[in-house]
């Protein structure tokens, strides 16, 4: 299944990349792709997932390592920042692509690739209490604070959070949602959640850019670093020390090795936050972490 997951990942990114060459595709197809993702496939997965959940102190565990990840990325950009000496909109992209991963998009099929359909629904509970959360305060708070927009309201976040399919969904699954439904209704689902993979793939390799910042050669050093293998390399201490057992203490170790999030980024690029080091973030980022993701699978496999 993982052989099979990251052959369809270099298959579908060859043919975005050859359409975006080619320019097959409308200027706007990945955004077009990305918003079928975010409104149709992302939530399908949440509804097949959030109702095999029990609330319980896993799941609150599982729910915590991202942000004390995020606690993690702030001492750490903060670190690199002042050894470098990085300018603020460097430091603001490291802050939002280090503590944001891919958890969702790239997240949920290479989970249940690399670690099997047990570990799916904590990987839901991971973004979605996570990275999603995250991304609607913090995320937030560093755009206004080094974007020089107003410092988001509570009304604001609030309404980011209750508009959000994916979030939306998963309050129907974990309330209204029964674990067995009816069969047309579960493979309905399936299929598209299974669209996920092969969309979010290709609509990368439609806007994946590889140019490489000379001037930002360092902080995207650091910045890829921290967040393919410090940041899992910490998630790997945390899990044990909040008592997550094996599928659990997996999940919260892949998810934190996922590349930068492409809204993060794309978010830091609207604001003219270091837009070179945003896009070289992502696109290395996902290109690197073809490699590290079935490092860090091995390596949790030898370690069982």
């Amino acid at each position: 299944m993982a052989f099979d997951a990251f052959a369809l990942i270099l298959a579908m990114l060859a043919l975005g990349l050859a359409f975006q060459r080619l320019r097959l595709f409308p200027d706007n197809a990945a955004e077009v792709l990305n918003k079928v993702v975010l409104y149709v496939c992302l939530p399908a997965s949440v509804l097949i997932y959030a109702p095999r959940l029990e609330i319980g102190r896993e799941v609150l565990a599982v729910a915590a390592v991202p942000w004390l990840l995020l606690a993690a990325t702030v001492a750490l950009v903060s670190l690199a920042t002042r050894a470098l000496k990085l300018r603020a909109d460097e430091h603001a992209v490291l802050l939002l692509c280090v503590a944001l991963g891919n958890t969702s998009f790239l997240g949920y099929p290479l989970v249940r690739a690399l670690l099997g359909e047990d570990a799916l629904p904590y990987a839901v509970i991971y973004d979605q209490f996570g990275a999603f959360l995250i991304l609607s305060t913090f995320g937030l708070y560093v755009l206004a604070r080094y974007g020089g927009e107003a410092k988001p309201t509570p009304g604001l976040i609030a309404r980011r959070i209750a508009t959000f399919p994916p979030f939306l969904a998963l309050v129907f699954g974990l309330t209204l949602m029964p674990e067995a439904p009816p069969a047309w209704i579960a493979g309905g689902l399936q299929r598209l959640a299974d669209a996920l993979l092969p969309l979010v793939v290709l609509a990368i390799g439609l806007s994946l850019q590889l140019k490489l910042p000379r001037d930002e050669l360092k902080p995207l050093a650091v910045g890829l670093a921290l967040k393919l293998a410090v940041m899992p390399l910490i998630a790997l201490g945390l899990a044990p020390v909040l008592g997550l057992t094996a599928v659990q203490h997996d999940t919260v170790v892949l998810e934190s090795a996922m590349p930068p999030m492409i809204t993060a980024a794309a978010l830091a690029i609207s604001h003219r936050l270091a837009p070179g080091l945003a896009a070289a973030m992502v696109g290395y980022g996902i290109l690197l972490s073809l490699l590290t993701l079935p490092a860090w699978a091995w390596l949790l496999r030898t370690l069982h």
